[in-house]
């Protein structure tokens, strides 16, 4: 059984089944992944697109092929040398199901009772199904209600469907209803398939769904890992913040909504927070700050949907419930992870008492009940605050509040603008090595190369305002929901009327504000489609022609820093190419195999998804990290990171110190960043017993970034092979006197008037003592006199990639792989790198991009000259 070293989700419908994933074996292979990852594939209700309304545990659903085709697809994906990866779901299944049936019938006295988390009332279960004045007719043995159907008699009892249901569901949707896994004979009954596959080698590893449903998810975790003998696991737990998976789960991480988050703020100008949320504000009436939006949003959903959730712990609590609509309005992350009979953990205390702490004085006495009460009473309320965040923030207040619609994403802040390259580091330094990372899934609220296209936004915000105001004068509806559109619409683009409405209505019911789900307005619904209809044929596209070159960048760059960092990448189906899909079912719909580029967008981005899934597979899975830092006038516009091998060594002197060791050219002193937290030294050489310093970054504001990108068509293009550092010999370069040479060698590109024109062999940039990188004429600018970068003359700025160093017990490092990130592309557009440069570490380096050779200190816009992003191999080992 193999862990995973990286992973491609595929969505499994009735028509593209286990065959069909057959059939893509080669391509999959060929794109570098080393696993597939399956939605779920147990038997769902037959005409599922999702797969997570199971009705039956012990079968392979037979849509797809059933076990026999599943057996078939296993050994075609494995003559391919690749592995398996399935989506379970132990929470919860769909209501028709052969064992509920036998609940309904036979009530607690059914064998199946304890399979359900049931509140019996007077030995019956309500079931909320009564939409209408329409009378239940009995045949036979069975009582029917328009499409429903139940035993006749039964113990159960039909309510309203707006009332909650006898029994707990995920979230809040009634036919799904909550399972009792942490009882032996229902996790072995609804897990049997899965083991069995897991048993004969058929599959290799788990995502598990929801997790915080789960009555003692600690407790299933551990049984998981004892019964699949350690199978690789990752579950969907979404983190808030600084929040951390707790230590004692056994899995290998989170599905990765975390990093999404924090890889999608790399490229958020924070200093487009401002005027976007005053464009926001004045245009939909909205408040200014988010925090109470999301409170009354959770308010709001406790009222709507949650009564019968309510009624159940305050009982359990013995409670008010109006306290206990406060408390969970007022909790801010999805779990707590108190147990029964164990002292909370002190995080898991202080998040529920502060969150007490914004309540009235009434909620005192929950406190006590919830984090040292009965194990009914702890239980029951860390089930209950997952669907109150996931409906209240995700589904309501993500679609009321949002001034920049990319940061609204599952588990995001959408009043956090940027995330800082330093916390970047340190988050990376801090994952699990086997847990996943994601940018795109089959739940996020919009495609990465949506979120690529928003982010410029952050840049630009009186440009955007000037263009929102220009169509509002021209198509408007409803002030509240128009902005919104405008910011899918353009990012989506090009986008049919019929997609457009669909997402609309959904944006609208979620929000709650005109319309819901459970109160419709066909009046409202009709002027909205006429509203998107009139919106699409705007000239929308002509903006999103002007911010492609830099959302291009920002979905290279945010696609190679995440297949690239610690953890398992996994690649959403379809967005190794571009993807401009908003929530689902937009983002479900089918996908062709193979993908074939239709832009040079597609074309980059599948090189970039390609060549770094397979540097991966080269590096294996857990490649330490080691954080680069960026020096000079361009460096707030730098993220750099390598992925190196532990060298072991027995004596901690032997480790090669930052900036010496094989590279005799290498400028002595010159330092860099350890991998666990060793000394970094400066070119001053002073030594400085710190990771990373708060002076190192005293110039990366909370700004975008992009792995290696320089954005746009005005962008500098000095790109090519055989570039080397100040006096390296490196086929095809030429030293200019007291600057670093960067020469073309038939794979090269020197600046032309269109910014990009290709270099011819032996051709580089001019040298001249001093003298600093030419910018291209599209530029507006010359070559700067004092940007040279000789070596070790003091003059120019430089990148300096920090490698080597002590790391923890006294083992070195050599670097592997180097990314490279550039952040803020609109504005470098217009100002090049200027004398910017990257001092690589020691060794010879190949673009996997371009297959250009490097070594030493390179100018960034020689580096970056042909694609928006750099990814390096050590060429030499």
């Amino acid at each position: 059984m193999s862990r995973p070293v990286s992973t491609y989700r595929v969505q499994l419908t009735p028509d593209f089944g286990f065959a069909q994933v057959a059939e893509i074996a080669g391509y999959l292979r060929d794109l570098g992944v080393s696993h597939v990852y399956l939605s779920p594939i147990l038997q769902a209700t037959p005409e599922s697109r999702h797969g997570y309304d199971v009705t039956d545990h012990s079968r392979i659903r037979e849509e797809f092929g059933g076990a026999t085709g599943f057996r078939e697809m296993a050994q075609q994906l494995a003559a391919h040398d690749l592995g398996i990866v399935v989506d379970i779901v132990p929470n919860h299944m769909n209501t028709v199901n052969a064992q509920f049936w036998s609940v309904l019938k036979e009530g607690p006295g059914s064998p199946y009772a304890k399979w359900f988390d049931i509140d019996w009332q007077d030995g019956k279960v309500a079931l909320p199904v009564l939409g209408d004045d329409t009378e239940p007719v009995v045949d036979g043995d069975v009582l029917r209600y328009h499409e429903h159907a139940y035993p006749h008699p039964g113990h159960y009892r039909l309510v309203d469907w707006r009332e909650g249901p006898g029994y707990r569901r995920f979230f809040d949707v009634s036919s799904l209803i909550g399972l009792r896994v942490e009882d032996p004979s229902v996790f072995f009954a609804t897990h049997e398939v899965i083991f069995w596959l897991l048993d004969e080698g058929l599959v290799d590893g788990l995502r598990v769904d929801h997790p915080d449903g789960l009555a003692d998810p600690r407790g299933y975790l551990q049984r998981l890992r004892e019964r699949t003998g350690g199978a690789w696991t990752v579950v969907e737990k979404i983190l808030i913040g600084p929040e951390r998976l707790p230590s004692d789960w056994a899995c290998d991480g989170t599905s990765g909504y975390e990093v999404l988050n924090r890889v999608n703020g790399l490229f958020v100008d924070p200093a487009g927070k401002e005027p976007l949320i005053r464009l926001f504000s004045d245009m939909t009436g909205q408040p200014a700050e988010y925090r109470p939006v999301m409170e009354q949003s959770k308010a709001d959903v406790l009222d709507l949907f949650f009564g019968a959730e309510i009624d159940r712990l305050a009982r359990a609590t013995s409670c008010d419930p109006a306290a206990v609509r406060e408390l969970l309005a007022a909790m801010p992350v999805y779990r707590a992870y108190a147990v029964p009979g164990e002292p909370p953990p002190p995080e898991s205390a202080e998040i529920v008492e502060l969150a007490a702490d914004s309540c009235s004085p009434a909620v005192r006495p929950l406190v006590r009940e919830v984090l040292h009460g009965s194990p009914e009473a702890v239980v029951r309320f860390q089930q209950s605050c997952g669907p109150v965040m996931a409906k209240g923030v995700e589904d309501t207040a993500l679609y009321r509040w949002f001034p920049l619609a990319c940061l609204n994403e599952v588990g995001g802040e959408p009043d956090v603008f940027g995330t800082s390259v330093a916390d970047f580091h340190a988050f990376c330094q801090e994952m699990p090595p086997y847990s996943m990372t994601t940018l795109s899934t089959h739940d996020t609220k919009r495609s990465e190369d949506v979120r690529a296209r928003l982010s410029v936004l952050s840049e630009i915000p009186g440009e955007w305002a000037a263009q929102v105001e220009e169509w509002s004068a021209q198509v408007s509806f409803d002030p509240h929901l128009d902005h919104l559109a405008w910011q899918n619409l353009m990012a989506a683009w090009p986008i049919s009327a019929d997609r457009f409405t669909d997402y609309l209505l959904k944006a609208a019911r979620e929000a709650k504000t005109a319309i819901s789900w459970v109160h419709p307005d066909p009046s409202y619904e009709r002027r909205l489609r006429s509203f998107a209809e009139a919106a699409v044929r705007l000239p929308i596209g002509g903006f999103t022609e002007r911010i492609d070159p830099y959302a291009m960048s920002n979905s290279l760059g945010a696609k190679l820093v995440q297949l690239m960092m610690p953890g398992v990448p996994d690649v959403y189906q379809g967005n190794e190419t571009t993807d401009f899909s908003l929530v689902d079912p937009d983002n479900r719909r089918p996908v062709t195999y193979p993908r074939k580029p239709e832009t040079s967008w597609d074309s980059a981005k599948l090189l970039v998804t390609t060549q770094a899934l397979r540097l991966r597979r080269r590096l294996g899975g857990a490649a330490p990290y080691l954080p680069l830092q960026a020096e000079g006038e361009r460096a707030a516009h730098v993220i750099a990171f390598a992925r190196t091998d532990p060298v072991p060594s027995a004596d901690p002197a032997a480790a090669v110190p930052a900036g010496t060791g094989a590279d005799e050219d290498a400028e002595a002193g010159r330092g860099g960043i350890s991998g666990s937290g060793g000394p970094w030294s400066r070119g001053d050489g002073d030594t400085h017993p710190h990771t990373w310093p708060e002076t190192s970054f005293s110039a990366l504001p909370r700004s975008h970034a992009t792995v290696g990108t320089v954005a746009g068509p005005d962008r500098e293009t000095l790109a090519g092979a055989g570039t080397g550092r100040p006096g390296s010999r490196s086929a095809g370069a030429s030293a200019g006197p007291g600057r670093g040479t960067f020469a073309s060698s038939g794979m090269g590109m020197s600046a032309g008037p269109d910014g990009e024109t290709p270099g011819g062999s032996g051709v580089g940039a001019p040298a001249g003592a001093g003298a600093g990188m030419p910018t291209s004429p599209n530029e507006g600018g010359s070559a700067e006199p004092d940007a040279g970068t000789s070596a070790g003359s003091g003059v120019g700025s430089s990148v300096e990639l920090g490698v080597g160093g002590v790391v923890g017990g006294g083992a070195g490092v050599r670097a592997r792989a180097v990314v490279v990130a550039t952040r803020l592309p609109v504005r470098l557009a217009a100002t090049g790198w200027g004398a910017t440069t990257l001092t690589l570490p020691p060794g010879t380096w190949r673009d996997l991009l371009t297959g250009g050779l490097y070594t030493g200190r390179i100018p960034l816009g020689h580096l970056l000259g042909q694609y928006p992003v750099s990814l390096l191999e050590r060429h030499d080992l």
